[in-house]
């Protein structure tokens, strides 16, 4: 396998956060459909990436193939999502493909998306974790915060 390539998400790529957006719930089984990530409002905020409010991501491509993306939003307080924290804070959302887990793609993204925060010069990032997602394994970049409600927070320099 090559090395990864890592590029800028677009704001045109719906279609690849739904899938991305419907991947991040299977990590323990079948939860939702499409047509649910695609209809729901606690689904649907997720996939739409708007640079008007500061969203951004990050794509890890292997050969030409999309490897993971990582994503980060701004919801509003009448439109928040499970890792909201506050309207200045972006939401992360992070999924790799089957094909490429357990290779590190996933820690990458997420470096690469907290590294793209501060640049951005974002005080903190959020991220929604329930328990038994490895997203809590050992060597990941620490966040903290109300673990024990499913949100971690990670303070940027």
């Amino acid at each position: 396998m090559h090395a990864a390539h890592f590029r800028p998400l677009s704001g045109s790529e719906t279609a690849l956060l739904e899938f991305a957006t419907l991947g991040t719930t299977k990590w323990c089984g079948e939860r939702i459909t499409p047509d649910d990530v695609r209809t729901k409002p606690e689904y649907t905020h997720y996939t739409r990436l708007i640079a008007e409010r500061g969203d951004f991501g990050v794509v890890a491509e292997i050969d030409g193939e999309v490897a993971g993306v990582a994503w980060a939003v701004f919801l509003p307080i009448t439109d928040a999502g499970y890792g909201f924290v506050d309207e200045q804070t972006p939401e992360l959302s992070l999924w790799a493909s089957a094909d490429h887990r357990r290779l590190g793609i996933g820690r990458k993204l997420l470096y690469a998306l907290i590294a793209e925060a501060t640049a951005r010069s974002r005080a903190q990032i959020s991220l929604s974790v329930e328990a038994g997602n490895h997203a809590k394994r050992k060597g990941s970049p620490r966040f903290r915060g109300a673990e024990a409600d499913g949100v971690m927070l990670r303070r940027l320099p």
